[in-house]
Order: structure tokens, then sequence, then C-alpha cells
């Protein structure tokens, strides 16, 4: 069973920086053992979960959504089992609940929120 917890949710103003991290917990399931994917996804009232950024840990390949290229930047640090995002020049359509994820693969589907097998409680994040 995989845990993660996300921190680093805050309110900041339009233009300004946050960085986000998600802890994990030593994997005790084979079934994320080795490379995995790990997404950071966020959701606004009203609105559906969307997929932000994720990175495979085996080539260490990113992706982005377009909403976010050039302002955000995923990455990780195995060493404290933690992932990161990066955020800058923050705008108010960036507010939202953010969370991270894991599941085994990335490639085409990496935004596929309903593939990911493990979730954190999410951080807030308001932009204004």
């Amino acid at each position: 069973h995989v845990q993660l917890v996300e921190s680093g949710g805050d309110l900041v103003q339009a233009g300004g920086s946050l960085r986000l991290s998600c802890t994990a917990s030593k994997a005790t399931d084979s079934s994320v053992s080795g490379s995995v994917c790990m997404g950071w996804f966020r959701q606004a009232p009203g609105k559906e979960r969307e997929g932000v950024a994720a990175i495979y840990t085996g080539d260490d390949m990113t992706y982005y959504a377009g909403s976010v290229k050039g302002r955000f930047t995923i990455s990780r640090d195995d060493a404290k089992n933690t992932l990161y995002l990066q955020m800058n020049t923050l705008k108010p359509e960036d507010t939202a609940m953010y969370y991270c994820a894991a599941k085994t693969s990335c490639g085409s589907a990496w935004s596929s929120y309903g593939q990911y097998r493990y979730w954190g409680q999410g951080t807030q994040v308001t932009v204004s």
C-alpha cells in the first residue's frame, strides 16, 4: 500500500511562485515497485480533475498540460521519496486543489486520472 502526502499549497498573488511536494511512503506493493508514473492533478470547484504534469521514474520523461508548459516543472528526489511541482508565473486560473498520484506507466495516457491507483489527499493552491 502506497501513501502519498502533498504539501506546499498556499495563497499567492498572481505572478508569484509556489513549490508543491508529494512524499511517498516506501512502496510495499509490488504493483508499483520499480519504475512508476508520478503525476500532479488539479481540480477546481465545479470542474473536472485535470492532469497538470507527470514524470516517469524509469527515464525521467516528463509530460505537461499545455496550460502549464513553460511555467510549471515537475521533478523528483529519490533519496527523499519526494515529487515536486515548481509553479511559476501563477495565474488566478491555476487556483485548485492539487493532488499527486501514482500508477505503473505514463505514455499518452499520463493525464487519464481514472488510471491512477494511488492518490494523496490534496493541497490547496489559491492565486489572487
